[in-house]
């Protein structure tokens, strides 16, 4: 079964950087996304950017484009989320999530839905101050 988990997430001053880790197990190729979420006491799970993993094209979300960056490495089986520029309202527990199969590829380069995500880590805690 797919496995997901997430590390990377710690303390941070405003303006720093951090770079999210998920490493996956147990892919099916029948899915095609793999998304990065966050919960804050906001929201409860803000879908921030995703990639296509056959192909590696990506989405990212307006909210924090320019800032955040989705990449993968499928010889390591892990996808990455860099924050850049963190800012104060950034702190959350940031969640991958891989989607039910589906979804099309070309519905992984728009917005994301946490309900179309079936697989879940367990999450990593982000605090900037």
């Amino acid at each position: 079964h797919v496995q997901l988990v997430e590390s990377g997430g710690e303390p941070v001053q405003a303006g720093g950087s951090l770079r999210l880790s998920c490493a996956v197990a147990g892919y099916t190729s029948r899915s095609n996304c793999l998304g990065w979420f966050r919960r804050t006491d906001e929201q409860e799970r803000e879908g921030l950017a995703a990639i296509v993993i056959r192909d590696g094209r990506t989405y990212t979300a307006d909210s924090v484009k320019g800032r955040f960056t989705i990449s993968q490495d499928t010889a390591e089986n892990t996808v990455y989320l860099q924050l850049d520029s963190l800012k104060v309202e950034d702190s959350g527990k940031y969640y991958c999530a891989i989607e039910r199969g589906l979804l099309s590829a070309d519905s992984c380069t728009s917005a994301i839905e946490a309900a179309d995500f079936g697989y879940w880590g367990q999450g990593t805690q982000v605090t900037v101050s």
